[in-house]
């Protein structure tokens, strides 16, 4: 067996490989055939031609449809995305409370919101809003989304920080009870800045979840991004090349989130690193209270 084999399955031999060329080689002809069939019938139906695409050079369409949802579908992602974040954390390190009267309104809490679909908690926060007059009318579609979400995955981010907590090593926990810290003094300073490093890619998951999830906001008249692409699909005829246009401008946002995080983890891991034994910081000579001539 070759040195370079994976501990995780054995190698294929020449009928599995030979098999494997064949089932790989069959795949890549049915997507594309799949995909020329797309392309055909789009083409028959005029929805790829230039004419459907010049819209999108006018600066009208973007200022009346694309730009409102974008800046909508922001402001909800991010006021949720924080709001969420503070929620989470508050209600998962009170399910790991010692103390059973916080614990277990967190835990209830923390199921209720997490087994509420989305939409109901933005239709009803909506329409909790409009009875009470809590809101300005232009502000209620707003307000339902970021609750919903801020309600849905606050629950979620509360069971990440839990689990991130508990996949800590134990003795992080005992070291700091050997040191005669308190509870919440060995989680503020011990394991939670350690379980958010670990927990980083999870989050930026839920954050990415936070942003596509506005778009069920077009039920309580919400001006999103998506919504906002059917907008134009239906004033210019061009559904296809709208969403098609709408599809990269999220995955723009959606790369940018993730690059952030990436950058983020990387300088959060090289804080917590210590300093390289075998690669002392240098020591200046005024350290040491050198005298004029240089000497000490």
């Amino acid at each position: 067996m070759s040195a370079h084999a994976s501990v995780l399955f054995d190698s294929p031999g020449p009928r599995a490989r030979a098999r494997n060329r064949v089932i790989t080689a069959i795949t890549v002809v049915v997507v594309v055939a799949v995909a020329w069939v797309v392309y055909s019938r789009l083409q028959t139906k005029g929805q790829l031609t230039a004419a459907k695409w010049e819209p999108f050079l006018t600066a009208n369409l973007w200022k009346t449809y694309v730009l409102p949802g974008v800046q909508g579908t922001l402001t909800a992602a991010a006021v949720s995305i924080v709001l969420a974040l503070a929620l989470g954390f508050l209600l998962g390190v009170g399910r790991l409370s010692e103390r059973a009267a916080v614990r277990w309104p967190c835990a209830v809490v923390v199921e209720f919101f997490r087994a509420v679909p989305v939409l109901v908690m933005m239709i009803f926060a909506y329409f909790f809003y409009a009875t009470f007059d809590l809101f300005p009318s232009k502000h209620l579609a707003l307000a339902g989304v970021i609750t919903g979400l801020t309600l849905y995955n606050g629950a979620v981010i509360a069971e990440i920080v839990r689990a991130g907590v508990h996949a800590l090593p134990r003795g992080q926990a005992e070291a700091a009870e050997a040191l005669g810290l308190r509870w919440g003094q060995s989680m503020r300073a011990i394991l939670l800045p350690q379980a958010v490093t670990s927990m980083l890619p999870v989050l930026v998951s839920q954050m990415v979840v936070v942003l596509k999830d506005t778009a069920i906001g077009y039920q309580i008249t919400f001006v999103e991004m998506v919504r906002q692409g059917t907008q134009v699909g239906s004033a210019y005829g061009n559904y296809v090349p709208a969403l098609i246009v709408i599809a990269v401008l999220m995955i723009c946002v959606n790369f940018a989130l993730g690059s952030f995080a990436t950058w983020l983890e990387g300088r959060l891991r090289r804080s917590r690193r210590g300093p390289d034994p075998l690669h002392p910081a240098p020591v200046t000579q005024g350290a040491f209270g050198a005298g004029a001539g240089g000497t000490i």
